[in-house]
């Protein structure tokens, strides 16, 4: 079944072989096997593979995969070098520059941010070539919500960054007093001047990591 390779096999423990799972795994057979589906089926859980259980400090979700070809990498508004930013990272650049200074890197790849941390979590994590939210309502959905209930029940403080309605709509699973929620609209062009820009997410998390004693996240991206 799936292997994660880190502490996430031991949290979830058991989810793998609960029936909406398998019949989640059913169907994504059909669809890699008839269709081309994002991201590679090896990326999948790049999520969780890239930020184990015990090192998140910080979670932001997204809805699904990009769904043009090369961007989607199991990594929510990441996409691999070499692939164009899409809109909604170009603004989330644009307000890291503004809070902490950090030029915005020529590429869009945010695994730097993945291993120093941040859990980038599609709430979906696969989707059909040219169709968003194609692979929605399958399972999903269950598995990236048991996630999120595994980190709430950490005992150990982190972030919540909800960006969105989708993202927001969450927030009922995060209950844990001991944890940090910080939201506003979707960095998306469509409503990102409603008040995503401003919010000084990064510090804001660093403000308050540091506040529980913990080192803040290296939020600079390497070239």
């Amino acid at each position: 079944m799936v292997h994660i390779g880190n502490s996430w096999d031991d949290v979830l423990k058991g989810e793998f072989d609960k029936d909406y799972y398998l019949k989640l795994r059913e169907f994504l057979k059909q669809e890699y096997g008839s269709r081309t589906i994002y991201p590679n089926m090896y990326d999948i859980f790049n999520a969780l593979k890239f930020t184990p259980y015990e090192d998140v400090k910080a979670v932001i979700l997204g809805q699904d995969p990009y769904h043009e070809p090369g961007q989607a990498h199991g990594l929510c508004f990441s996409v691999q070098k070499g692939v164009q930013k899409p809109p909604s990272l170009v603004n989330i650049f644009k307000e890291l520059q503004d809070d902490l200074g950090f030029d915005p890197p020529s590429h869009g790849n945010l695994e730097s941010w993945a291993k120093n941390g941040v859990l980038l979590l599609n709430t979906v994590l696969t989707v059909r070539r040219g169709a968003a939210g194609s692979h929605r309502g399958q399972g999903w959905e269950v598995f990236t919500d048991q996630v999120i209930q595994h980190l709430n029940a950490r005992e150990k403080p982190m972030v919540f960054i909800l960006w969105g309605g989708f993202a927001k709509a969450k927030e009922a699973l995060i209950t844990g007093k001991q944890h940090c929620i910080i939201k506003s609209v979707h960095p998306s062009p469509l409503s990102a001047h409603r008040g995503y820009f401003g919010g000084k997410y990064f510090s804001r998390t660093n403000a308050f990591l540091q506040s529980t004693g913990q080192e803040p996240i290296d939020w600079s991206i390497p070239e």
